[in-house]
């Protein structure tokens, strides 16, 4: 394809079918999609098998790749979830009558045409589309070519539920995975109302430098535990390795652990034989080095300066000793992305000083990392999470696929 301009053109005309479709519809359609999905699993399988044989083993967007029966069941759930929430469009936010006879009201409305670039996560395919449709928005997916082979069974068969409701099949679109088609998506301004880049680092960035449609990041997931000295070390031992093990491949999985100097070697020996049941790569500073060496830790390697502000996305992690809560906040404001942070303490004023001072889109208090998620947070499936702070912040989910419109009714009034 040389140009992607005639699937632009189809999606800038599909928003009036997506708008005016009654709620009760889009509620159907995905109940409906949801049954589709359930109904063609094995087809979804056998897609998505074509496109897990061309990566290696030891790639860890493999784990983010793979769809099975059980990860296809969650899928469709989430759809019935999506459609039992309250459309976030048509809400009156104001109205009030002026003095010159002028009623002005202020509504939610759908964004319009939302683009959405992604990596290797075809749930993303489903979970954008659902949101898309809820919420009366069009969307344009350019999935990685990865996951080509499931990104198009999905679509596929989400645009047939679409065509048989009689509803136009256009709302929700895929992108060829073709590289050099990516600029011309992104300078889209007459078709898109807004991109979203959900991925990588490098990914954010290029689109953030390349894009002259309205960009919100949904960024990578740096994310740290501090265990404070006031710490139940046993529960701050569990936590650490749910945050870093449970699903290493994901943005709201654990990368460092940053430890009081106060209750470093006995928390250290706690965390031993946990990590060491999951063979996780420990990257550690000297004093932690020292201290996990004493413990015989099997997978210990010296840490460099590049190990701390690195999402690992895998079986790997950092932990560094630090000598107070002070040294603990600086280095998480230096090496943040501003995704999830978390502190292990039983000390109340020393929990709300780092609630207040860390600057990111969740933080937590004797909790794992691995909460942040639109769904978990009763807010449906996300399209990411968002790092930054305007218009939406933390998980982008149905509530934010809306902007605002101003609606004047007046009988002649003139300036």
């Amino acid at each position: 394809m040389e140009t992607i301009l005639p699937l632009l053109e189809q999606a800038k005309q599909a928003t009036t079918a997506i708008r005016t479709l009654p709620d009760t519809q889009k509620q159907a359609l995905l109940l409906q999609l949801s049954q589709r999905i359930t109904d063609q699993a094995d087809v979804i399988i056998a897609e998505n098998k074509k496109d897990l044989d061309r990566m290696a083993d030891n790639d860890p967007k493999k784990d983010r790749l793979l769809l099975n029966k059980a990860r296809i069941q969650s899928l469709a759930e989430s759809l019935a979830d999506i459609a039992r929430l309250p459309d976030p469009a048509n809400t009156l936010l104001l109205e009030k009558q002026l003095e010159n006879g002028l009623l002005v009201q202020k509504k939610t409305v759908p964004l319009g045409v939302v683009g959405v670039i992604y990596e290797s996560r075809p749930n993303v395919t489903v979970d954008v589309a659902a949101l898309c449709i809820r919420s009366g928005n069009v969307c344009l997916l350019r999935g990685g070519s990865d996951a080509q082979h499931t990104n198009i069974i999905l679509v596929q068969l989400i645009r047939e539920v679409l065509q048989q409701s009689g509803t136009n099949p256009d709302i929700v679109q895929l992108l060829p995975p073709d590289r050099r088609l990516v600029t011309e998506m992104l300078t889209a301004v007459k078709y898109i109302d807004i991109i979203i880049p959900r991925g990588s680092e490098q990914l954010i960035a290029y689109v953030r430098e390349q894009a002259t449609v309205p960009v919100i990041e949904t960024g990578a997931g740096v994310c740290h535990t501090y265990v404070e000295k006031t710490a139940d070390l046993a529960q701050a031992a569990r936590i650490v390795t749910n945050a870093k093990v449970s699903r290493p491949s994901v943005c709201n999985a654990l990368d460092t652990v940053l430890v009081d100097e106060a209750v470093a070697a006995p928390f250290l020996a706690l965390l031993t034989p946990m990590l060491t049941q999951h063979a996780v790569n420990v990257y550690a500073e000297p004093l932690a080095f020292a201290l996990l060496e004493q413990h015989h830790y099997p997978y210990l390697f010296p840490a460099t300066a590049a190990d701390f502000g690195r999402e690992f996305l895998s079986l790997q992690c950092s932990v560094k000793v630090v000598p107070d809560t002070a040294a603990a906040l600086a280095h998480i404001q230096t090496y943040s992305s501003r995704h999830s942070e978390a502190i292990i303490s039983t000390d109340p004023a020393v929990s709300e000083l780092f609630l207040n001072t860390v600057d990111a889109a969740a933080v937590y208090v004797n909790a794992s990392t691995r909460f942040t998620d639109g769904g978990v947070f009763g807010l449906g499936a996300e399209i990411g999470i968002s790092t930054q702070k305007l218009h939406a912040r933390g998980p982008f989910a149905l509530e934010k696929l809306v902007t605002e419109k101003w609606f004047v009714y007046g009988n002649g009034q003139t300036r």
